[in-house]
């Protein structure tokens, strides 16, 4: 079925989106949480291994996120079977997935062999810190097999709308990811005290034992059972069709994460203290940010349902509530952000320094992560029409080219501190450089979200011409 229904009649889309994505949400959550652990917890042990953890965190979720976009093409194809009632082939391309997730794994994790490649950008780090950056990336290029098959399972309960099963097992893992880094970080059990280094471990150890729950799910759930799930032979063919439309898929995941990831390895030069401020704010934006994705990709998958079943009205429907449910979660966020500031960020450091300079780059969380919601939820929903080209090229241009290019330009390059006027007056105290980063980076966002709209625009008013 594609949407729920109650006394006998189809329930509202909204409705229908909120039901599929609080599993999302929490399971979403159950996953951050991993990096605010880790985060908060090593922020308890060092200024370096805080930066080790920041710098190595920043170059795993580039390799990660790029890779899980092109994994998530899967989604939209098999919601389009589901839609159309094709279980059988659903099942099948869930297998040329797996292989997709393989080899997608031997690629990701050789990359997180050389960290001196990416700290080049960082300038002069120490080097115990590029010691335990080291150690940290070799923990997670052993996990990054078990995290990429994971998520062929969680591209498929999402595309189905089943999703309350993997939300189960994202749940259960934080318990055992808080005790392996109690035991790694801080040491214990005749196992020294390892930081930043302990954390990886840590991860590598409860991913692996996700992806066994995960296994022993789709073999006994009726829900997956009845897609007759199946690795079979690679086939060039299915192949061909996953990477045309999960290529540009985790190019804009790439795209949408480098803003973080090369943020942290430039903010890098201005010190241990800033680095770890920053830090903070990425964590805290990327655990605001579960919320729209959440919402963002119950939407994707119920519309790319409706696409399959050959329903464009109930398509409509369901994109334009998915956008009204993220701009209002995105709102209530920023209340909580302003509100809340100054706990959070005792939550998550004890070093006064970091503390400080992390207060003032907090002014601009709640207008930051407004237009990351809308970019996103302007993402999925082309996603669900199979159209991953244009956002792509979208994103590139604003996000790359206004966000971060513009972003290093304006605040480390040579144009360094023109921003300074704007950035006083948005976030004062904080450091120019930083500072410029993050504007520039939300005016990417602003654009791509008003870009990707306008296209979504395109798309309906071309279906209903051709209706």
């Amino acid at each position: 079925m594609t949407a729920a229904s109650h006394a006998g009649r189809p329930a509202a889309p909204w409705r229908t989106i909120l039901q599929q994505a609080w599993p999302i949400l929490v399971s979403s959550w159950a996953g951050i949480i991993f990096a605010v652990l880790d985060t908060a917890m090593v922020g308890h042990t060092s200024a370096a291994d805080l930066q080790a953890m920041s710098l190595g965190a920043s170059v795993y979720i580039t390799i990660f996120v790029g890779l899980m976009g092109v994994v998530h093409a899967l989604i939209p194809i098999i919601a389009q079977h589901f839609g159309a009632g094709r279980l059988h082939e659903a099942g099948r391309i869930w297998g040329q997935g797996i292989w997709l997730a393989l080899i997608l794994s031997a690629l990701g994790g050789a990359s997180l062999l050389f960290p001196d490649a990416w700290l080049s950008l960082s300038g002069d780090v120490e080097p115990e810190v590029r010691r335990r950056v080291a150690g940290y990336l070799i923990a997670l290029a052993l996990a990054l097999p078990s995290a990429l098959l994971f998520r062929t399972i969680y591209a498929t309960s999402t595309a189905i709308s089943h999703t309350r099963e993997v939300m189960a097992i994202n749940v259960g893992s934080v318990a055992f990811k808080l005790l392996f880094n109690v035991w790694f970080i801080f040491g214990g059990l005749g196992l020294p005290a390892m930081g930043a280094v302990g954390a990886g471990i840590s991860t590598l150890v409860v991913d692996w034992m996700m992806l066994a729950a995960g296994w022993w799910m789709i073999r006994r759930r009726p829900a997956f059972r009845a897609l007759s799930l199946r690795l079979g032979r690679p086939r060039w063919a299915d192949q061909k069709e996953l990477l045309r439309l999960g290529l540009p898929m985790g190019g804009s995941y790439l795209i949408e994460v480098c803003a973080f990831s090369f943020m942290a390895l430039l903010i890098a030069r201005d010190g241990l203290y800033v680095s770890g401020a920053q830090q903070i704010l990425a964590n805290l934006i990327a655990l605001s940010y579960m919320l729209p994705m959440s919402l963002s990709l119950a939407t994707a998958s119920l519309t790319a349902q409706a696409v399959g079943a050959r329903d464009p009205a109930l398509a409509k429907r369901t994109g334009m509530s998915g956008i009204g449910l993220v701009a209002l979660g995105a709102l209530l966020t920023g209340v909580i952000l302003i509100t809340g500031r100054d706990a959070i960020v005792r939550a998550y450091t004890d070093e006064i320094q970091v503390a400080v300079i992390a207060l003032t780059l907090l002014q601009i969380a709640p207008w930051f992560h407004f237009w990351d919601a809308m970019h996103c939820i302007g993402a999925y929903i082309l996603r669900a029409y199979k159209i991953a080209v244009v956002p792509l090229i979208l994103q590139i241009s604003a996000l790359t080219g206004l966000g971060l290019v513009g972003g290093w330009w304006a605040g480390y390059g040579p144009a360094a501190g023109m921003l300074a006027p704007v950035a006083h007056r948005l976030m004062p105290g904080a450091p120019v450089g930083a500072a410029t980063m993050w504007i520039m980076a939300m005016a990417g966002l602003l654009l791509s979200a008003l870009l990707l709209f306008a296209w979504y625009g395109h798309v309906l008013r071309r279906q209903a011409r051709s209706a």
